[in-house]
């Protein structure tokens, strides 16, 4: 593996415009970190070439029945998880499509386990026990140099996956090993080496992206509307009979009334408005367009040419 001191890491440098931060006032200590913080996103432009052919991998590989694995330590894991987590509920896809893994287990999600990320061995296991051909696996380091994450690309480029580094510094061993390296060098954190501040930041925007832009190009938004949002409480219900409204200019009452004939399901029932097509109908329809919601859409156009 490729060696890199600590203290060659940008991460790990001290900020020059918080030597004294203890000796500042509380406002002083928000407004400094308000300042760092509107940094990230003109990092993150900088790389955004190389997010956008990550994407492009990962779009390709669920298109033929691939999934998206997240694995990382400390904070870097933890925002994997959340990320994967939050793909079921927002775009209605199963659990199993995105997945988070992190070093040292569920434990490791609520607790520190700081050898966790030196285990490389524990990396390669993670991968070999869940991954199959046709996945991508996403390494997510701020130093770019966690042993665990290392490991892990290292047994998915065994495998033959579509490998993928986020780090937060430059030319790291993770980049090396990756076939699509993400570097998003956001400088010295204001509390020296707490990445969980600037460089979380980045890397949550980052996983942001490549989900989010991932299931845009699967057809799991129409428009900027979450059609395939998953109604499982009171506010989201609500929100499905407002995303019907939306979509299809109906009345609250006609999108209430849809919605829960189509039960719960958004697409089926803008489907059934926009085209004056029964549930079965419109389920067919999202069958034979693979889910895909716009060629859904395309397909029932073109049948009432």
């Amino acid at each position: 593996m490729v060696q890199q001191k600590k203290n060659q890491l940008v991460t790990e440098q001290r900020n020059e415009k918080s030597l004294h931060l203890d000796r500042l006032s509380i406002q002083e200590i928000v407004t400094l970190m308000n300042e760092e913080d509107q940094t990230v996103a003109l990092s993150i432009r900088g790389a955004i070439p190389q997010i956008s052919a990550a994407i492009e991998a990962v779009s390709e590989a669920m298109a033929s029945g691939g999934r998206l694995f997240y694995i990382g330590a400390g904070t870097s894991g933890r925002l994997g998880i959340l990320d994967a987590s939050e793909c079921p509920p927002t775009f209605g896809v199963e659990t199993e499509l995105v997945i988070g893994l992190i070093a040292g287990g569920e434990k490791a999600i609520r607790a520190a386990i700081e050898n966790a990320e030196d285990d490389e061995h524990a990396g390669v296991l993670a991968i070999a026990e869940v991954a199959k051909p046709g996945d991508v696996v996403v390494g997510i380091t701020a130093s770019g140099t966690a042993p665990y994450v290392i490991g892990a690309i290292r047994e998915s480029n065994r495998l033959g996956l579509a490998t993928i580094g986020i780090s937060c510094n430059r030319d790291t061993p993770l980049s090396a090993v990756v076939k699509y390296p993400i570097e998003v060098p956001v400088g010295p954190e204001i509390i020296t080496g707490s990445t969980r501040l600037k460089a979380g930041t980045a890397q949550k925007m980052v996983l942001n992206m490549i989900s989010s832009t991932t299931m845009i190009q699967m057809g799991k938004v129409y428009g900027n509307l979450m059609v395939n949002v998953q109604a499982t409480n009171q506010k989201l219900r609500e929100r499905t009979d407002r995303i019907i409204q939306e979509a299809t200019g109906t009345d609250e009452e006609t999108a209430r009334r849809t919605g829960i004939e189509a039960k719960g399901d958004a697409r089926v029932a803008i489907l059934m408005l926009m085209f004056s097509v029964s549930q079965q109908k419109a389920l067919d329809v999202l069958v034979q367009a693979r889910n895909h919601f716009g060629d859904a859409v395309k397909q029932l156009q073109q049948s009432h040419k």
